[in-house]
């Protein structure tokens, strides 16, 4: 792990191939030792490394190697987290829906088992696929919901990871919450010492500065229209867009408690989202129709 650290830092790719030595040679002792647990942690690592060299097919074989050996021991957070280095291979390949689906059960999985600080790895996974698929609203809602999963145990580093994950990957935050996350990320990393993490950070502070900069235009902008005519009813359909597109997300498109949320019915949200915003069926969990009785 050291050599893997140094190849990165110090633009030593000769290191990554050293590494790959070091896991093999774990790898054969842990086989000997008869350590099931630790072998499937080196294969996992192995593969990790290789998604990062983006030699994909070859990671793929490891960590479908590291998950069949976690499986034969009935592990199933060391699964869940093998899953999560899978969603990520999958990213790296721009497989977005499988990777979305497999980080999902990742996250399901460390969510029941209590296992904080890993859930706060898959649920940063997990917004990256949602963002990258445009689910925007899903997306802010599983990374911030990271940065306080973390924050509650005190994962202060993974924390903030994710606040910069999320300014990193969703492109239309409101200007506060963009502030308030990166405020968080350089508080949460303020004794971080990877040299890609600042630059990570860097490109962040960039972000936010055109972000507040356009918005300042945006404003003055407004003031120019303020007093063209507006379509009220227009404007009336769009708020009540965004609000069932945010209470769809913050439940995973599961209808009945968006409704809940709202502070309707579900038959009267299941209506509206139908005849008047059909865009958002796709947001929505899939209607179980229930069999008919006799």
């Amino acid at each position: 792990m050291v050599l893997r650290k140094l190849a990165a830092s110090e633009s030593r790719p000769d290191y990554f191939k050293k590494a790959i030595g070091e896991y093999s040679q774990a790898d054969h002792h842990f086989k000997l030792a008869r350590n099931t647990v630790f072998r499937a942690d080196v294969k996992n690592n192995i593969g990790n490394l290789l998604r990062e060299l983006s030699r994909f097919k070859e990671a793929h074989t490891y960590l479908e190697e590291a998950r069949r050996l976690a499986v034969s021991v009935r592990d199933k957070v060391l699964v869940a987290q093998f899953d999560d280095s899978r969603a990520m291979l999958l990213i790296a390949q721009k497989r977005l829906r499988e990777a979305e689906t497999v980080a999902r059960r990742s996250v399901w999985v460390l969510d029941k088992s209590g296992y904080q600080c890993l859930l706060a790895d898959s649920l940063i996974t997990h917004g990256i696929a949602l963002a990258r698929l445009g689910k925007r609203e899903q997306a802010e809602f599983t990374l911030q919901r990271a940065m306080e999963v973390a924050r509650q145990v005190g994962a202060l580093n993974k924390a903030g990871l994710a606040a910069l994950t999320l300014i990193e990957e969703i492109d239309q935050l409101s200007p506060a919450t963009l502030s308030d996350a990166y405020e968080q990320a350089g508080e949460w990393l303020s004794t971080c010492q990877s040299k890609d993490i600042w630059l990570r950070f860097t490109a962040a502070g960039r972000k936010l500065a055109l972000q507040l900069r356009s918005e300042a235009h945006s404003e003055s902008t407004a003031e120019l229209l303020s007093e063209q005519p507006c379509d009220m009813p227009e404007e009336v359909l769009k708020f009540e867009r965004r609000l069932i597109s945010r209470a769809l997300a913050k439940v995973n498109g599961r209808i009945t408690h968006a409704a809940s949320l709202l502070g309707v019915g579900r038959q009267r949200l299941a209506y509206i989202i139908e005849t008047r915003h059909r865009d958002l069926l796709t947001e929505r969990s899939p209607v179980r129709r229930r069999p008919r009785k006799g």
